[in-house]
């Protein structure tokens, strides 16, 4: 029986993620839940999953909880840290949006939880940190991500000597085949209607300017320790082979599956083992096709591999000037093309601080943060 503190739990990958336990409540036990405000979906689950802990971000809505169950109900921006230090459970689970959740996953590694992180903001703002820790205790991290679930599977048993490239897929998102001029007038309604996966509201804009690959293309660049420029991501509007790997000898290893985040979820959770059927089974009556991304159309793709290169606190700043952008587009504050600009301009303006301490990540974040609000507003 594994014991998951699951980080994120009303969230997408959170609930999808209640699931698999509800699928294998032989194998999984919920010690701890925590959300950002919806008390209302995290009180139903607290009667159904029974934690024994649970964390809530908004100070008041924590209150208001408290008030209708039982058990402890944590709040404040330190919460998510707090349910880190914890002894009581086996794997922390990282699914909440944004960069608050780095100092836990550290936390957590560093009382040697095994760590599934489906939270790209890590690995992207920290990661040379996060795998430094990771290989001092020994603790394996296992991504809950479609792409880097399928190089994991990929490179299983293979020598990583041999890898030519990592070729991480993208459908696109909902903007692929929109032209230069369509993108001008992208409502938050066009960008949020992604074709293939149904995921939250912040990284559904990620897909739709191409961010969310550039940060994947960060995240693999760390866990599977390759250069930049051993990472390829084509367009694959089918989202069926969900990423490849490239081996010296030119043959090419690819993990197809039906589109469905309850696979990398369920895997991350029983490897080495698998479990049966975490989706529906293949059909292969159908076709697989690929190009390359272009970015002109879709800039932010480029700017992190130029953040990647670049390294040190250059992709904690690019990540933080894309979490503000996108806020304010969500909220109506901004156009879809100022995304990209903003993101830009603060890259240019900020001075990378090589091998960088978690102090200087959370200064450079909050810098790049007053930056991308100081640009927006002007």
């Amino acid at each position: 029986m594994k014991k998951i503190a699951l980080m994120g739990s009303t969230g997408s990958v959170g609930t999808q993620t209640l699931d698999v336990v509800r699928k294998y409540p032989n194998k999984l036990k919920v010690f701890a839940l925590s959300a950002n405000s919806n008390i209302d979906l995290l009180f139903k689950q607290i009667k159904e999953f029974k934690p024994e802990i649970v964390g809530v971000f908004d100070t008041k809505k924590a209150q208001k909880l408290q008030k209708k169950v039982k058990i402890k109900v944590l709040s404040g921006k330190d919460m998510l840290e707090k349910i880190a230090e914890m002894k009581n459970y086996d794997t922390f689970i990282t699914a909440t949006v944004g960069l608050t959740i780095i100092k836990a996953t550290i936390i957590a590694i560093q009382n040697k939880k095994n760590v599934a992180i489906a939270n790209k903001e890590t690995l992207v703002a920290a990661g040379e940190i996060v795998m430094q820790e990771a290989k001092k205790n020994n603790v394996q991290l296992m991504p809950i991500d479609s792409e880097h679930s399928a190089l994991f599977q990929c490179l299983n048993g293979e020598n990583k000597k041999t890898i030519k490239s990592l070729v991480i897929t993208c459908s696109g998102g909902a903007l692929r085949d929109y032209t230069k001029e369509d993108l001008k007038n992208v409502s938050i309604k066009d960008a949020l209607g992604h074709k293939t996966w149904a995921m939250g509201q912040k990284i559904t804009i990620d897909s739709a300017t191409l961010m969310n690959k550039g940060f994947e293309v960060i995240e693999a660049m760390w866990l599977y320790d390759v250069k930049p420029e051993n990472i390829q991501v084509v367009i694959h509007p089918e989202s069926l082979i969900h990423s490849m790997i490239e081996f010296s000898d030119n043959s090419i290893i690819a993990q197809i599956s039906e589109p469905d985040m309850k696979l990398p979820i369920q895997y991350a959770l029983s490897y080495p083992d698998r479990w049966d059927e975490a989706v529906k089974r293949h059909s292969f009556n159908r076709s697989y096709s690929f190009k390359k991304p272009d970015l002109e159309r879709f800039p932010c793709l480029g700017y992190a591999w130029k953040a990647m290169k670049i390294g040190g606190t250059m992709p904690a700043a690019m990540n933080a000037a894309n979490d503000t952008m996108v806020n304010k587009f969500l909220n109506g504050q901004c156009q879809y093309l100022d995304i990209s600009k903003i993101i830009k301009k603060v890259m240019n303006s900020h001075k990378s601080i090589k091998n960088p301490s978690l102090d200087d990540i959370e200064k450079a974040i909050q810098e790049a943060t007053k930056l991308t609000n100081k640009f927006a507003k002007n």
